[in-house]
């Protein structure tokens, strides 16, 4: 017997906000231009309430076409103590000249860019194991000094 494959569905499943520092440029290296911003801060609600820790980064390439390869990794802490490593990948893109506006900082609608990304979470917390069997995507928006982006568990 042939079976298909369950259609996916996607469940509201936490919010974020990210607060970064100043990026480093560092320029044009072997991988691409490369670009670290550091995290300094923030919060995760809704599904997940957990404070985010300073001193993860984004380790970001800019490509020839101004889209920017995402590659954050950070730590949070829930009330309880609970540790959780969360890395979210993913890509930003657009109109050449909103793709300039976001890096220079101005607030740009988030329905003029493309910004989405797949985060993954480990923890050694038994209460929030079950973050670790799940795949979850995220719409992001890009402001000043933050990143805020709501996930959803991919069923």
């Amino acid at each position: 017997m042939t079976h298909a494959p369950t259609v996916p569905t996607l469940e509201p499943a936490f919010d974020v906000v990210v607060d970064l520092g100043p990026p480093a440029d560092h320029g044009r290296t072997r991988a691409g231009h490369r670009r670290i911003i550091p995290i300094v801060g923030g919060a995760v609600s809704g599904g997940l309430d957990a404070e985010i820790l300073a001193g993860g980064a984004d380790w970001q390439l800019v490509r020839d076409d101004g889209a920017i390869e995402v590659d954050g990794r950070y730590s949070a802490r829930t009330p309880e103590g609970e540790l959780l490593y969360l890395q979210v990948r993913g890509i930003r893109t657009g109109p050449v000249d909103v793709l300039a506006a976001l890096l220079a900082g101005d607030d740009v609608a988030p329905d003029r860019y493309y910004f989405r990304t797949v985060i993954t979470i480990e923890t050694d917390a038994a209460a929030l194991a079950h973050f670790e069997h799940a795949v979850f995507v995220a719409s992001c928006i890009r402001d000043a000094d933050a990143v805020r982006y709501s996930a959803y568990r991919v069923t």
